[in-house]
């Protein structure tokens, strides 16, 4: 698990906490995972706001979760209309969401939301934002239609982020920072 890019609230709460969720070995599912580095690279976030690349870690990524107060997720999610296709789910759809929408490593987001609301931890509210998927078989490349909407994603996470009251600020074209980027990350085109 990567570490997160703000200092943790005195307090222990985390106000925002932005998952990008997803197997970047398996095509399209990595889109969360690759937009949440695109969103780090371009835009700086506000004060409160927690990114994480979550990955497939599923459970593991609990103590983060119950200690959030909302939690935004950005992630690959089964949805109708063509690949590519903007979704977003909130409120009382998350739920049914996780075990059916997401793809192969949604029974890990059920466990973990699950999990949270068993301690009495479940944040105030969780928003999913992704794209639909053509593919996850195995492959270090996004198809063409997910890949060609990964910019409309990053927009669209910058739009929720900036509804939810913690509004990001771009990064100047030049000095983009690279802070939270890996050899591997950056191996891989993020």
């Amino acid at each position: 698990m990567r570490e997160p890019t703000r200092s943790e609230p005195a307090n222990d709460r985390i106000p925002l906490l932005v998952l990008g969720l997803g197997n970047v070995l398996c095509t399209d599912d990595g889109a969360g995972v690759v937009a949440l580095h695109r969103l780090r690279r371009a835009w700086a976030m506000a004060e409160g706001v927690v990114t994480v690349d979550g990955g497939t870690l599923g459970l593991a990524l609990l103590p983060m979760v119950e200690r959030a107060e909302r939690v935004l997720m950005i992630d690959a999610v089964r949805g109708d209309g063509p690949p590519g296709t903007p979704v977003r789910i909130t409120g009382d759809d998350v739920a049914p969401a996780v075990y059916e929408r997401l793809s192969p490593h949604q029974i890990g987001v059920a466990d973990l939301l699950g999990g949270a609301a068993m301690l009495g931890r479940y944040p105030s509210a969780v928003v999913i934002v992704g794209v639909v998927p053509a593919s996850v078989d195995l492959g270090f490349e996004r198809t063409p239609a997910v890949e060609a909407s990964l910019p409309g994603l990053v927009t669209r996470v910058v739009a929720e982020l900036t509804a939810m009251g913690f509004p990001p600020t771009p990064l100047v074209a030049g000095a983009l920072q690279e802070r939270n980027l890996d050899d591997a990350a950056r191996a891989l085109g993020f």
